[in-house]
């Protein structure tokens, strides 16, 4: 697997209000600028859903695949391809919450290897724009703003 890309934002809401927003995989559309619909195909003994059917447009990486989830309570959810995409051949990932006293940090680290070959620099700045659009994304959907 590539080299992970990692970053944080502090939410004003506490991490069971968080991790209820990324676990609402049918309203990412609404919020995940590159989710284009997010299908949750099974939910494990938790109720929380365990395989999730992507269609994503992030520009220079497009493609359908379906993500398997392993949920930590209210700590962290982690995530690996299930079932690879036309061009997404690895991707891997993590929300971790910390508790912060006035809220919580929510720290995403991501993982992508694709079929085709691209330079290593642009498929880090790729999982940066992915990554910083979904921390945005989420912060403004939890806090409502």
């Amino acid at each position: 697997m590539a080299d992970r890309t990692t970053s944080s934002i502090t939410i004003g809401a506490d991490r069971s209000t968080v991790i209820t927003v990324i676990a609402d995989f049918a309203s990412y559309p609404e919020w995940a600028g590159q989710v284009k619909s997010a299908q949750v195909l099974s939910t494990g003994e938790d109720g929380r859903p365990a395989m999730v059917r992507f269609t994503l447009d992030a520009g220079i990486i497009s493609d359908e695949y379906t993500l398997g989830y392993t949920w930590n309570g209210e700590e962290s959810v982690a995530w690996k391809v299930a079932e690879e995409g036309k061009m997404v051949s690895g991707l891997t990932g993590s929300y971790r919450l910390a508790d912060t006293g006035d809220g919580t940090e929510v720290t995403y680290e991501l993982a992508v290897d694709l079929k085709v070959p691209m330079i290593g620099m642009i498929k880090r700045k790729a999982e940066k724009v992915i990554i910083d659009t979904a921390l945005k994304g989420l912060k403004k959907r939890v806090e409502g703003s």
